[in-house]
């Protein structure tokens, strides 16, 4: 078997070396490669809006209770026509943002607030100057996204002083997104 083997690699070899031999030809053509990359965005929560503890009969019998949060972008290198929106939260009534207690007749108001610039990282401002809704002049108008880099932005919230509020522990839900 390997005699048998080494002739035909041997004969093989001895006309790919001779002067004179044609090979059949070869034929080529052009493969077209294309793909499509679309306007896409992602948004995710950084860091909770968690207030510090509400003292109704103390600081904040007066004055407000301030925080910061802070929420992710990231979107296709070059997305246009990006805005950032909050909903009202779980608890609103009316236009009013409001954290319910364990018992549920338990409400405390809040307010949020877009930071005073659509640069990433501005730090918020207190009082806020402008209510960060879902539509309208509420929606944070972000620039043109200079990369895929997440970009965070700081969300201001507000407890006004003065509530009467029972002691409790307070919470809601607000659901933020991106439209591009």
């Amino acid at each position: 078997m390997f005699k048998k083997s080494f002739l035909y690699l041997s004969v093989a070899l001895v006309f790919s070396t001779l002067p004179g031999v044609v090979l059949a030809g070869t034929a080529s053509s052009f493969v077209p490669v294309s793909a499509s990359v679309t306007q896409n965005c992602g948004i995710s929560t950084t860091a909770a809006l968690a207030f510090a503890t509400y003292d109704p009969i103390g600081i904040n019998a007066t004055a407000a209770l301030n925080a910061t949060g802070q929420i992710s972008v990231a979107c296709s290198k070059g997305a246009v026509g990006l805005t950032i929106g909050m909903d009202n939260g779980t608890h609103v009534a009316g236009v009013q943002r409001q954290m319910i207690g364990g018992v549920a007749t338990n409400l405390l108001q809040y307010n949020i607030f877009q930071p005073p610039s659509n640069t990433p990282n501005t730090a918020c401002t207190f009082p806020g100057t402008t209510a960060w809704t879902a539509t309208g002049t509420g929606l944070l108008t972000l620039t043109s996204a200079p990369s895929k880099v997440t970009r965070i932005y700081n969300v201001c919230g507000t407890i006004p002083g003065g509530q009467d509020v029972a002691a409790d522990t307070y919470s809601d839900t607000i659901n933020a997104s991106i439209n591009f």
